[in-house]
């Protein structure tokens, strides 16, 4: 049984690249005559119809930058249930680094998606390549970004409030007498880890309470070394995962958490409140967050330009046994 040619395969037969054929697809202008004569005829030697093109998939592409970091998935997971009474829901992920991510814009062409969802990826990170997602313009697939925000792109952006995050969390630990705090987030180039830091300068510390690493729990271990070694009584980190390494770093010290060090992690992941100690964090509003982005998606498919708003939705501050009063 023949399968239906994918834009790969009028690429390949034109001679031309994958984005060149969205174009002509999708009536662009700025195409030589002859190349779009090519792409034409390669519609018509593998049998592939403008009506068969227009015709909706039925299937929404998410990206994510990994699954071993619980944050995504539980994003993934309210997105594919939303999605459930109408689309399906293909799940990509770029890898740790993100460097894979055009691979997986690539295939998310080559499915015919009508729509995608971007969490936490190249819109998060301002020295990224943006060049996939203005592939996937151009071939007049939207998309939304959830935890980014770009200028370069014309999209809707769903986001949670870092600077509401660290206040909350300055103000928790300030009224349990704390005032050596530290800030651990990730490297400086990601959109989360400016706002946040620009809010923790705001609220009167200085540059040297913030480590930025990676964030993973291998990052918050190293940060937690400087900062501990530095005397700071608590931390406030830029994921659950970089929490979790502060209590190890902490607990190799011979030190108790909450007793010696105050640690508050961002997500609220699942399983946090059964750590050890259970997890004080910031909790994203995931499932407020998914409807706003799935709204934003159905409204760009069904014709409606986006105009780069960005949404930005108030986190909760979740209190548990890693913060008490300083000693």
């Amino acid at each position: 049984m023949s399968t239906r040619p994918r834009m790969s395969d009028l690429a390949e037969s034109a001679g031309v690249s994958i984005s060149t054929v969205s174009r002509v697809l999708n009536g662009k202008p700025g195409i030589r005559e002859d190349t779009r004569q090519a792409v034409l005829q390669a519609m018509t030697d593998l049998g592939y119809s403008r009506e068969k093109l227009q015709q909706r998939s039925g299937v929404i592409g998410l990206v994510v930058p990994e699954l071993s970091n619980p944050s995504f998935p539980a994003f993934a997971e309210r997105l594919d249930a939303i999605f459930q009474t109408g689309h399906r829901t293909v799940i990509t992920a770029a890898g740790p680094s993100g460097t894979n991510e055009a691979t997986c814009i690539i295939t998310l062409l080559d499915l015919g998606v009508d729509g995608v969802i971007s969490i936490s990826g190249a819109a998060a990170d301002t020295e990224a390549d943006l060049a996939p997602y203005l592939r996937l313009a151009e071939a007049g697939v939207p998309t939304v970004f959830i935890n980014g925000h770009t200028t370069q792109l014309d999209s809707v952006f769903v986001n949670c409030s870092d600077a509401e995050a660290v206040t909350a969390s300055v103000t928790h630990l300030r009224s349990l007498g704390h005032e050596r705090i530290g800030l651990a987030v990730g490297p400086a180039r990601f959109l989360p880890t400016q706002r946040k830091s620009s809010a923790f300068l705001g609220l009167g510390f200085s540059q040297d309470s913030i480590e930025r690493t990676i964030f993973t729990a291998e990052g918050g271990r190293v940060a937690a070394g400087k900062l501990l070694d530095a005397g700071h009584t608590a931390i406030i980190c830029g994921s659950d995962l970089m929490a979790l390494g502060v209590i190890r770093e902490a607990h190799s010290r011979g030190m108790r958490v909450p007793g010696d060090l105050s640690v508050i992690g961002f997500d609220d992941s699942p399983l946090m409140a059964f750590t050890d100690p259970p997890l004080t964090t910031v909790r994203q509003p995931v499932q407020a967050m998914c409807e706003a982005a799935v709204s934003g998606l159905v409204r760009a498919m069904d014709g409606n330009t986006p105009d780069g708003t960005e949404l930005v939705f108030r986190p909760d501050l979740i209190i548990r046994q890693s913060t008490g009063p300083r000693t």
